[in-house]
């Protein structure tokens, strides 16, 4: 395949949109989908008159997932690769935390990727080399003071690749997933000031490692959990 059909939810945020206008600088054809009401400025200019954006989607509800996965295949003309960039972070203590979180934690970085997995199957064993890539964490291999919701999440999202990547062997689907440590980001630099962004990954590297699983070149490795962590 030259140019890939490629749908990346979450697509609005930071990683996302490094991840789609990678991809389309690199020739593919992208869907974009967000639960935000649109897409930051130039966006969509950087993909390419090729892009497909769909705005308001809410991966955690199963049919709202399989709606928008199946009108992007259709945009696209069918899809040879997911990337799950969707997802949700919070820091708290379980003494000083609550409940609430553990499980909107649960809905924004599990269920947001099985769900949209789940919409996508069909469409990916259309595929002469489907390919499924998801964003786990560093953090869920040892987790530390108030990391545990999102740590056990993350964590959920490390089985699902492992197990869906047992299912889909003989489809010739590969699943697989990045483990990043800290992403160079405004609110992260924000939050961690006297800290040294050159130490952490840039969205641009992440990127790049995110689409090499999504590539043909990538087609030996499945249920691999990669560390990305810069220098951390």
């Amino acid at each position: 395949m030259t140019a890939r059909r490629i749908v990346v939810t979450g697509a609005f945020g930071i990683l996302g949109a490094a991840v789609a206008k990678a991809a389309a600088a690199g020739g593919d054809r992208i869907a974009l989908l967000d639960f935000a009401p649109e897409p930051p400025d130039g966006l969509v200019a950087d993909c390419g008159p090729g892009a497909f954006v769909l705005s308001g989607v809410d991966l955690t509800d199963p049919a709202s997932a399989h709606l928008a996965v199946n009108t992007a295949a259709s945009a696209l003309g069918g899809i040879d690769a997911l990337l799950n960039i969707a997802g949700g972070f919070s820091w708290q203590t379980l003494a000083d935390g609550d409940a609430e979180t553990w499980e909107r934690l649960y809905r924004l970085n599990v269920a947001t990727a099985a769900n949209a997995c789940r919409a996508a199957l069909p469409h990916l064993r259309g595929s002469p080399a489907g390919r499924i890539v998801n964003v786990g964490a560093n953090a869920a291999l040892r987790s530390g003071a108030g990391m545990g919701a999102y740590a056990a999440s993350k964590a959920g999202v490390h089985r699902l690749t492992e197990s869906l990547a047992e299912e889909l062997k003989a489809d010739g689907i590969t699943v697989n997933a990045v483990l990043p440590s800290i992403l160079d980001t405004p609110a992260n630099r924000a939050d961690m000031p006297k800290a040294d962004p050159a130490l952490w990954v840039s969205p641009a590297e992440l990127s790049a490692v995110i689409l090499f699983l999504a590539s043909e070149a990538a087609s030996a490795v499945t249920g691999a959990l990669v560390p990305v962590t810069g220098r951390v």
